[in-house]
């Protein structure tokens, strides 16, 4: 969005898309969970919250409209949302957040309590009280955040406690959003005075000699950077780092048994950590020797992971680590200019990351891939069936294009025609639909953000792969289906865990017809057949009783983000009706255009169908003698020899390998022969 849009401006385009979100939903939610579900997106970006769960429940004095749980569920965030159906922003009464939040703390007082018997397993509710009700002994932070699209004078909210857990209290209105978003960082700038806070400023050495940015090294205590890290938790981490690095709970092997057995040699062992900093407060002693009072809008761009496992070494009493002897290194680096700061800080972040496979900074929304996508979204329109006007799907590549062009529209008429006609889908939205169709729906319920990430992780693999038109088209149909399945969910009222049934029942499809869905007829018709459509909702009965009924009792949610919950599903016993059969794609169908039908990431290249016709040229024997002299001299790795003898196996059986086989097992071939294996 447009760093210099006024208030109004911003407060019209936002309203679009939260009204936007009504239009694509069938799940019957209230406008209310719309502006929920619009704004956890802008604060999962501004690493306000982690992996939220949208999950509306009003009953009596008590109110929830979203929640996120960590992962050693020690910290809960609960979100109430208060939406005003004006036009232009409008006042919200310090009464009507009051109240909210007073229904919020009744919801968790009962929630850790028997909330749960209220509810039926397969509800979303359950999830949620039956977690607190299990871990409520855990729980040491809970954080209850009040939302809404109006305008609140300044409220003083005091702590208070429950149990053994401190509840904390903090307010989004829509000008709080605006100053954010309108900042150009999509994050509140975070303020850090070490004299201030921790009564001592941090000893460094200072470089100034250049003319664009300056740098700081410094040595930071392990009990500080821990107080930093439980402050301020994932606003502490730079995007792409919080987003790519995906920090987790558990504490790295390696940083674990140096805090707990040789805390003092933490420093000459780890690389420490690299900081960007808008600006540095430094003080000096009386022989002139800098130290750093404060740091403005500090973010980790490397040592994500080390500093969260510091935090949580602290916290575990299994390894009772001592931070008082941990100390860790520290560069800070300061943009001088403003204008600088949208080059040198994703690069500092991207060369910071090297040691990663992949280079982080790469994966957003200005990636060839995603830009692509765009201009064929512009230019591509679907054909006009049944008397309906044709339509342009329309991708939003960055926020607030589409809302921005709704903003154009002059009448409330015109708004909802452009709607019908240019029907819109998210970079989310695309992950979603391609990791469903590739039958990775364990990835698609870990949420957006996790499977946008994952997505793009694949397409990096990829190399350079670049969409045509047929990908699109055939992107285009998968959207179909994935809308039109969420509807026919919906209708079968299973009561909670749409988005997981809608993700594995296509999953399943995808794998039962092996991809041979006529992706084809669904774009030239805009539509599914009945057959298909009747095929979805049969599978979604078996998948929704598999899902809310997890080996051992286990958490619906958690359990769906298993590979395991796959398996499970994939392995069913199921046989597609007749009418189905009769419609998908012969294999032996001619492809149409550079890309196959199945129109996937994971399409081949006519290089990669060359290797893998290399690989299948080499007999059987070949290859298990291949396996054998590897395993003999030691050559290669374990799973490159189990590899090996696995495409031998497939030639045996007179089957080609996949292009990931075909690959690595090539490539081995080669080296071998340079090494002087012959058959």
């Amino acid at each position: 969005m447009p760093k210099n849009q006024t208030l109004d401006e911003f407060y019209s385009t936002f309203r679009e898309e939260v009204l936007c979100a009504s239009d694509t939903e069938t799940s019957g939610w209230t406008t209310e969970d719309f502006l929920t579900n619009v704004m956890m997106e802008y604060l999962e970006e501004a690493g306000e919250v982690t992996n939220p769960v949208i999950c509306p429940f009003r009953g009596y004095g008590l109110q929830m409209n979203a929640y996120a749980i960590s992962e050693d569920c020690e910290s809960v965030d609960i979100f109430v949302s208060i939406y005003s159906e004006s036009d232009r922003p409008h006042s919200v009464s310090q009464a009507d957040i009051d109240a909210a939040i007073k229904r919020a703390i009744q919801l968790y007082h009962k929630a850790i309590n028997d909330l749960y018997t209220a509810f039926q397993k397969d509800n979303d509710t359950y999830e949620f009280a039956i977690t607190l009700h299990q871990n409520k002994d855990n729980i040491k932070h809970v954080r209850i955040c009040a939302l809404t699209n109006g305008l609140v004078k300044p409220i003083a909210l005091k702590n208070i406690t429950i149990g053994d857990a401190e509840i904390s209290f903090s307010l989004w209105d829509v000008d709080r959003l605006y100053r954010c978003v309108t900042s150009g960082k999509m994050r509140e700038t975070i303020e850090i005075d070490f004299e201030e806070k921790f009564q001592a400023s941090i000893p460094c050495i200072e470089n100034n000699t250049s003319k664009k940015y300056s740098v700081y090294l410094a040595i930071i205590n392990g009990d500080l950077l821990a107080a930093l890290y439980d402050e301020f938790r994932d606003r502490l981490l730079e995007k792409n780092v919080r987003s790519f690095l995906q920090v987790k709970g558990g504490v790295n092997k390696g940083i674990r048994d140096t805090l707990r057995d040789e805390p003092d040699m933490f420093l000459a062992y780890n690389n420490g950590i690299s900081v960007t900093a808008e600006s540095v407060e430094i003080v000096r002693d009386e022989n002139g020797k800098p130290s750093i009072k404060r740091i403005r809008d500090m973010q980790i761009v490397n040592g994500g992971q080390t500093t969260a496992s510091i935090f949580n070494a602290k916290n575990d009493r299994k390894i009772a680590a001592d931070l008082s002897q941990v100390f860790v290194q520290m560069k800070i680096s300061v943009i001088h200019s403003a204008d600088d700061m949208d080059e040198i800080v994703p690069r500092i972040s991207t060369f910071a990351n090297t040691q990663n496979k992949i280079q982080v900074a790469d994966f957003s929304a200005n990636d060839p891939f995603h830009r692509r996508i765009e201009e064929l979204s512009r230019t591509i329109w679907a054909p006009a069936q049944g008397g309906m006007k044709p339509r342009n799907w329309f991708y939003e590549r960055a926020r607030g294009q589409y809302a921005d062009m709704l903003t154009r529209e002059s009448t409330t008429k015109r708004k909802k025609e452009y709607k019908e006609t240019h029907p819109l889908f998210t970079k989310t939205d695309l992950a979603k639909y391609e990791n469903t169709w590739d039958q990775l729906p364990w990835q698609v319920s870990e949420g957006a953000q996790k499977n946008f990430h994952k997505f793009m992780l694949r397409l990096k693999e990829r190399k350079g792969f670049s969409p045509d038109e047929i990908y699109y088209q055939n992107l285009i149909a998968k959207a179909i289906l994935f809308r039109q399945t969420e509807k026919l969910v919906q209708k079968q009222q299973y009561g909670g865990y749409r988005a997981n049934i809608v993700t594995y029942t296509l999953a399943f499809l995808s794998f039962k017809t092996a991809q041979r869905i006529d992706l084809e007829r669904i774009w030239k018709e805009q539509a599914l057949t009945p057959a298909l459509e009747r095929e979805i909702i049969e599978v979604s009965k078996f998948v929704q009783s598999l899902i809310v009924n997890p080996p051992g009792g286990a958490n619906v949610g958690e359990w769906c983000k298993k590979e395991k919950c796959w398996q499970s599903i994939r392995d069913h016993e199921y046989t597609l009706s007749d009418e189905l059969q009769l419609e998908l794609l012969s294999v032996a169908r001619p492809t149409i255009g550079s890309q196959p039908a199945t129109g996937s990431i994971d399409s081949l290249t006519d290089e990669d169908l060359a290797l893998i016709d290399e690989a299948a040229a080499i007999p059987a024997e070949t290859w298990f003698a291949l396996s054998r002299w590897a395993k003999e001299t030691r050559n290669f790795q374990p799973w490159q020899r189990s590899l090996l003898f696995s495409v031998g196996a497939l030639a045996g059986r007179g089957q080609k390998p996949s292009i990931k086989q075909a690959t690595h097992a090539v490539k081995a071939y080669k080296s071998a022969l340079e090494k002087g294996f012959t058959v």
